[in-house]
């Protein structure tokens, strides 16, 4: 298998050098670095996570404590702290995870076996666990543990240099090397998340076996070859190039989906980039909450049906739209269509950033359309924030993606930069020898005013690409699932050093080609009107709603802001809206204000990823439409 310069064609700006200064993420980055990440290693410290390495290490006594999975948490914690220690050094949290990973050296075993449920007692293990190694991948998330291992370890060696986490990765993927592939162990993880850390692990130390046991592990599913199949719920039920609709376990799905993109642009394999495109459209066509959540269905923490979207009892995990967040930005890296970013962009201010309260110490699991202060589902005690779970995948997985948010701003290839976020602060890229300099200057995602300043040092001929948002073109989704009611294309408009440019869009772009040279100023306004939004007439839930949008932002009718039921409300067609900021609510934010048609009440809507501040009550995106 040749990889030969082969890789994303279009390739991040790193987060390294993009710094964000804005209102409304630099809060939220320096509160999840300040306050999570110390806040969730705590909680794996309270909860036994990190006992369990001491303990099979040998040197503490006891049993294994909480799930099988438990270790994965610990990793997840270690790569967010890497991403912080790239934003600012600090001595005290690297040395907390220099010893972290000590007790994490300790807990390996002699051939590179690392899995603290099965060396604290090999005799007593969970019921999930399976009699010996390897022998219950279904359900026992040995693989999954340590994929996040190896982005942890490749993240801490990035952000150090240290290499002794990164050794501890290389052992244990040459122990699965070792023991899995054709004319070995044929078998899969159920849980899947080893492809994207074999992938990270290889492009950080060019050894090709990780990258090729990645698609061997990807292209045994659906195969059989001796051994038990899985099923949908495992993404097992097919082949991964047969695939054309998302089922199952919803981030399960999402991280194949994410490493079969990293091993397609790394192998040009065609047809794994064919199905993901494939899939895609399912999702986007008919199983994508209007949050961009994914994974709509408790059972399973599963996709639902075609157009099977419910409202009070949707799932919508955090760990799914974090894991939907990657997924689209590789299939931006792989094909240069805005409409990726376009659903990234409404997960991530909506359906993900919902995951998390604005102090950092409060989480949800589930991420419903609407509560009715009562309805509880096992565990997840959707209708609250709460402090921490007994599985605590989402608590574990933010940390991950706000640090290092930057990432995914700005983008290059050859001649081309791109422009995907709007984040006030600055950037720089190389292209062609030539240090560009990027500073936006904005209010979004409360206001579509954005500066744009480029400085290049020498004379540089490139291609800016600034992304126009779908809600900017009239459009939520590329698809149907969603429309809006009122199709005023409320135009964006653009000017270069003052003078107006005509916007011609391409794949979701606009271009400036030219040569730059010293500063150029550019002016992009993107018009925030109040949009209604409504569903595909297939979607039996949601036949007769309406929600509201503004900009990038999904928003939600909260009891403490209303005086009726919001389960009662009704807005008209030709209602007015007003939006109004409110800089003192809910760490400053945009609401909306207007009349519902049911005894001419005052209504007010916030945005969706910040209700469940304000105690336990009703809450629901989707109300009733009045068509005039």
């Amino acid at each position: 298998m040749s990889t030969e310069k082969r890789d994303y064609p279009i390739q991040p700006i790193a987060f390294t050098e993009v710094r964000i200064d804005d209102a409304f993420w630099k809060p939220r980055i320096d509160t999840s670095v300040n306050v999570t990440i110390p806040y969730d290693f705590q909680k794996c410290e309270e909860t036994g996570r990190i006992d369990n390495f001491v303990k099979a290490a040998g040197l503490m006594d006891g049993p294994h404590i909480g799930r099988f999975f438990n270790d994965s948490d610990v990793f997840k914690v270690i790569e967010g702290a890497a991403y912080a220690l790239q934003i600012a050094p600090n001595p005290e949290l690297e040395a907390y995870v220099d010893d972290l990973i000590e007790k994490i050296e300790a807990a390996q075993e002699e051939d590179g076996y690392l899995y603290t449920d099965r060396t604290i007692d090999p005799v007593n293990v969970q019921e999930f666990v399976g009699p010996e190694r390897w022998s219950f991948l279904y359900m026992s998330h040995e693989l999954y543990n340590v994929g996040h291992m190896y982005e942890a370890g490749v993240a801490y060696y990035l952000s150090t240099g240290k290499r002794r986490f990164l050794d501890i990765c290389i052992k244990n993927a040459n122990l699965i090397d070792a023991v899995f592939g054709e004319g070995k162990r044929r078998d899969v993880p159920g849980h899947q998340e080893i492809e994207i850390g074999l992938v990270r692990l290889y492009r950080v130390t060019g050894d090709e076996r990780y990258l090729k046991l990645a698609k061997f592990f990807l292209d045994e599913r659906g195969q059989g070859n001796g051994r038990e199949i899985y099923g949908p719920y495992c993404q097992d039920h097919l082949p991964v190039t047969k695939q054309t609709e998302a089922v199952g376990h919803a981030v399960r799905a999402a991280y194949m989906y994410s490493g079969m993109a990293d091993v397609a642009a790394l192998t040009g394999d065609a047809d794994y980039i064919s199905a993901i495109k494939t899939i895609w459209k399912n999702v986007v066509g008919k199983k994508l909450a209007l949050t961009g959540g994914i994974g709509a269905k408790h059972e399973g923490e599963s996709f639902s049906e075609n157009y099977e979207l419910p409202n009070l009892t949707s799932y919508n995990e955090t760990c799914a739209s974090q894991a939907n967040i990657f997924w689209n930005h590789r299939l931006f890296l792989l094909t240069g269509d805005s409409k990726y970013i376009d659903v990234l962009e409404r997960t991530l201010y909506n359906g993900f950033l919902s995951g998390i309260d604005l102090g950092g110490q409060l989480f949800f699991y589930v991420n419903p359309l609407a509560s009715d202060g009562e309805y509880r589902f096992n565990r997840d005690n959707e209708i609250t924030r709460q402090p921490w779970f007994r599985t605590s995948c989402c608590p574990t997985n933010v940390v991950r993606l706000l640090p290092s948010l930057s990432g995914y701003v700005y983008a290059v290839r050859d001649n081309d930069l791109y422009v995907n976020l709007y984040v006030a602060g600055s950037g720089t890229v190389d292209l062609g020898g030539s240090p560009i300099k990027l500073t936006q200057t904005t209010h979004y995602p409360w206001d579509g005013a954005i500066k744009l300043s480029v400085t290049a040092s020498e004379l540089t001929r490139f291609a800016l690409k600034l992304r126009i948002p779908g809600w900017a073109q009239s459009r939520p989704l590329d698809s149907d699932l969603y429309t809006y009611i009122d199709a005023d294309p409320a135009l964006a408009t653009l000017s270069v050093d003052g003078e107006p440019v005509p916007i011609e869009i391409e794949n979701g772009y606009v271009t400036i080609e030219r040569e730059w040279k010293g500063t150029t100023e550019l002016v992009l306004n993107l018009p925030m009107p109040v949009r209604r939004v409504v569903a595909h007439p297939e979607v039996a839930a949601l036949v007769g709603k309406v929600a509201l949008e503004r900009g990038p932002i999904v928003y939600a009718f909260e009891h403490v802001d209303n005086d009726t039921d919001v389960f009662d409300t009704t807005l008209s067609d030709s209602a007015e809206f007003e939006a109004v900021h409110m800089p003192d609510l809910l760490g400053g934010v945009t609401i909306i204000r207007g009349t519902s048609t049911n005894n001419a009440t005052k209504i007010m809507a916030i945005p969706y990823y910040a209700w469940g501040h304000r105690g336990v009550g009703k809450m629901t995106v989707w109300v009733h439409r009045s068509e005039d």
